[in-house]
């Protein structure tokens, strides 16, 4: 690596997190617990300041540097942006459920902002290695983040469930990436690329590797028949942990995965379709159908994302930028309804009580007609509900799917859908028809229920006018996915 032509200016805002990490962690040394807020706020102003850099760096093309380990194009701006946001309602959710629960310390924050940082560089990377180096900065903060509750034998059990599940899939990567390597030569995503596309490459290592690069990029995503523990994970953590590994990171795992399979092995479309077709298939029957069953929220939730998963692969499958770009579209409305969904179990949730069974939700139309208002918008919006953004997601992604002339897979998808409504509206009809249970006063923080007021009615705006989002996520695959 030359460092005098080493331009610093496309990891501005990684460099930018990493200081912020630092000076939090030395000031909030020196913080009492009474002072905690401190930290919170400084949190936050960092997460802002990213979003600025991001957008003020921005080009309308892609930038390499660190010899090509580490690339700046729109894609990457996009959902960063995205992701900075999704973390900063993460924190704002989470404050005062952590303040119940003595979690609100300075490792939740900095382990949170490491876990960003790890996002950020899988997001970026265009090259095995640093895709590798940022899948387990994050997956180690999470590790942490859910065993933070030491003194709660499920959260325990939950991290070292996470921690299986996150050797397995880095192990399965290693594999396969070590044969692509042994095929291609390299393992910078372009040169791989290149290697494929001129014959040059050892076939057979390379179907090989795909197969395992498939598979533990399947873990990551949690799709059946590699979701096992995915379900524990989300119900044995705390909803606070549960929050933060359902958002950003989505985002950062879905364009880790198009960094692989389109950027570095796009020309093996053909063989990595057929198993993403697969996947997809049995993400959605299978989580939907088991979801039905479920009467833990956390749960459900986490059957309900193992579905949505497999409708994200649905928007891969086709393979083109249309597709590609309402996959992108698609995870964006996924994050933002999870943040309502979760961020209103966190605000139900009081000291000694933790909101996440379906009767707890019974008859809060009498309790707050509100909050059962902004969560029938959750439920409809991750049901498919018109005009909701939901619907406009999954019908951006099965169009992709019915432009291939894959009616078969739409139908499927389809149907997926509607069996997968009968438990969001079983939801709803809980707090509209059934009699309130709980008749304790909500206290949500008058800051958290005017964000999650925002977020939730912005389900309900991107459903009616979706059309400068979709043209962003479009124009950012143009001019990134120059593969394509």
């Amino acid at each position: 690596m030359n460092w005098a032509d080493l331009n610093l200016m496309p990891a501005l805002p990684e460099l930018f997190l990493l200081g912020s990490v630092l000076v939090i962690l030395l000031i909030d040394l020196f913080l009492s617990d009474t002072k905690r807020g401190v930290t919170y706020a400084l949190s936050l102003l960092a997460l802002l300041g990213c979003a600025v850099i991001q957008i003020y760096t921005f080009e309308p093309f892609a930038t390499y540097t660190f010899s090509g380990l580490f690339v700046d194009d729109p894609l990457a701006d996009v959902v960063k942006v995205a992701m900075y946001g999704a973390t900063a309602l993460v924190l704002v959710y989470t404050r005062q459920y952590t303040r119940d629960r003595g979690l609100f310390q300075g490792e939740y924050f900095t382990l949170s902002l490491f876990a960003l940082l790890g996002m950020n560089l899988m997001v970026s990377s265009s090259h095995f290695l640093s895709l590798y180096m940022g899948l387990e900065l994050l997956s180690l903060s999470l590790y942490s983040l859910i065993a933070l509750q030491r003194e709660s034998g499920r959260a325990i059990e939950a991290a070292m469930k996470y921690f299986v599940l996150g050797a397995l899939a880095s192990g399965l990567l290693l594999y396969g990436i070590s044969m692509v390597y042994g095929a291609t030569g390299s393992l910078e995503l372009s040169k791989v690329a290149s290697a494929i596309a001129t014959g040059t490459a050892n076939p057979t290592l390379l179907v090989f590797g795909l197969v395992f690069i498939v598979a533990g990029l399947s873990f990551k995503l949690g799709v059946v028949p590699f979701h096992m523990w995915v379900p524990d994970v989300y119900q044995g953590a705390s909803t606070a942990m549960t929050l933060m590994i359902g958002a950003a990171p989505k985002l950062a795992a879905f364009v880790f995965v198009l960094r692989i399979l389109v950027q570095g092995l796009g020309a093996m479309v053909a063989d990595w379709q057929g198993m993403l077709i697969l996947l997809a298939v049995l993400s959605m029957a299978i989580g939907n159908i088991t979801a039905i069953a479920q009467t833990n929220l956390k749960r459900m939730l986490a059957y309900s994302t193992i579905s949505h998963m497999g409708f994200l692969l649905l928007g891969l499958i086709a393979g083109n930028v249309d597709g590609y770009s309402s996959a992108l579209f698609y995870v964006i409305v996924y994050v933002l309804t999870s943040l309502a969904g979760f961020g209103i179990l966190l605000g139900l949730s009081r000291a000694g009580f933790e909101c996440e069974t379906l009767d707890d939700l019974k008859g809060l139309n009498g309790r707050n007609s509100w909050y059962a208002l902004l969560m029938l918008l959750v439920m409809f919006s991750m049901a498919g509900v018109p005009p909701l953004a939901g619907f406009y997601a999954k019908f951006a992604v099965i169009q992709s799917i019915v432009n291939l002339n894959m009616v078969w897979l739409a139908v499927i998808a389809v149907v997926m859908s509607l069996i997968g409504a009968f438990y969001y509206l079983r939801v709803v009809k809980l707090m509209y028809f059934d009699d309130v249970q709980d008749h304790s006063p909500i206290g949500i923080a008058g800051d958290m229920k005017l964000v999650l007021s925002i977020n939730a009615v912005a389900l309900l705006v991107l459903g009616v006018i979706p059309e400068r989002l979709i043209a962003l996520c479009v124009q950012a695959m143009k001019q990134s996915l120059i593969v394509l």
